[in-house]
């Protein structure tokens, strides 16, 4: 990432500290002496909309296979324009599944074509579905990287969070992708695999637990991957309303802002990555884009809008959630931060 430098701002005037039941993210960011500032867009992460053929526990989409909001051909031509107009680095495509949107494979091809980078959040069982069967030998013919959900190397957890028999399925869906070479020595084709907790607590140190599924996945299943990354639920969606449920709210967040580690603030995602969801309307994050929390007001809105010199150095909205990026290591799409 272009290691702009934080804004540094002046500290309290020596007044107290707010409790930690009452302090906002801006409050412990101004506390550090810290202003959270965007740097160059580096990553164009584009949300092509909510339909899943899963309903995850944890989801912050709030994604189903009932949902309909899928992107349309012409946002996709804007998102493609301003990667080739900007030479935009990388294209980072999730949903939903993004392989269920019609011009999913379009998006991967005209933004190869573009020059981009191309990643794609693949939730692995969709590969069952009518005419994905072939999504390995695509993604291995566009240089995809291919970044996939895995709750836990064992079904009871896996299926827990996401469905019975969605663990098996998935150890399938590994093992195609292997075979095509992703996740192998050598072939140059990447599978990670991405760990969320199950329950209200904080991902483990990632080199340990990615030694773990390591070892695991290959002696129980003859599976392998490249890299393994931890990301602390956030407190939104579908997980904020099972922590109601479950009376863990008030708890989870205290446990974030006890955890809040201002080491990670320089590395969160939100100041390389602008979020377009499927409509085309721009976030600093797609957190904050399932909270309808829209960019700077001083910059343009829309896809089609998107100019870097605006865009770099603006301010990025917060809100509590973002205590869950900058817990413990720091948490972002690319795992831990710090």
């Amino acid at each position: 990432m272009t290691k702009n430098p934080i804004i540094q701002i002046r500290p309290r005037n020596g007044k107290p500290a707010l409790p930690l039941s009452e302090i906002s993210f801006q409050d412990r960011l101004a506390e550090s002496g810290l202003r959270l500032r965007a740097a160059k867009v580096e990553i164009l992460q584009v949300n092509v909309g909510k339909l899943c053929n899963q309903a995850c526990k944890h989801c912050h989409v709030d994604a189903s296979p009932t949902r309909t909001e899928i992107i349309s051909r012409e946002t996709i031509d804007h998102c493609l324009d301003a990667l080739r107009k900007h030479k935009i680095p990388t294209l980072d495509i999730t949903g939903g599944a993004p392989e269920l949107v019609p011009d999913f494979r379009y998006l991967v091809s005209e933004g190869r074509n573009a020059g981009a980078r191309a990643m794609v959040r693949h939730n692995l069982t969709v590969m069952f579905e009518e005419g994905n069967e072939d999504l390995p030998e695509f993604f291995a013919a566009n240089d995809v990287e291919v970044i996939s959900s895995l709750p836990y190397f064992q079904a009871r957890q896996t299926d827990a969070q996401r469905g019975n028999g969605v663990f098996e399925k998935s150890i399938e869906a590994l093992r195609r992708l292997n075979s095509v070479g992703y996740g192998t020595d050598g072939s140059g084709l990447v599978l990670d695999l991405v760990y969320n907790p199950v329950g209200a607590y904080l991902p483990p140190e990632q080199k340990s637990i990615e030694a773990d599924f390591k070892r695991e996945l290959a002696a129980r299943h003859n599976v392998v991957f490249n890299n393994l990354y931890t990301i602390t639920n956030m407190p939104i969606a579908r997980y904020l309303d099972w922590l109601r449920s479950s009376k863990n709210e008030d708890a989870y967040m205290q446990k974030l802002i006890n955890a809040f580690n201002p080491a990670t603030v320089e590395g969160l995602m939100c100041r390389n990555t602008l979020s377009v969801e499927w409509r085309g309307n721009l976030f600093d994050c797609d957190f904050n884009q399932m909270l309808e929390i829209g960019v700077a007001k001083n910059v343009g809105q829309k896809i089609e809008q998107f100019e870097p010199s605006q865009f770099e150095g603006r301010q990025i909205m917060t809100n509590s959630h973002c205590f869950g990026c900058t817990a413990g290591a720091g948490s972002s799409c690319g795992g831990t931060v710090s």
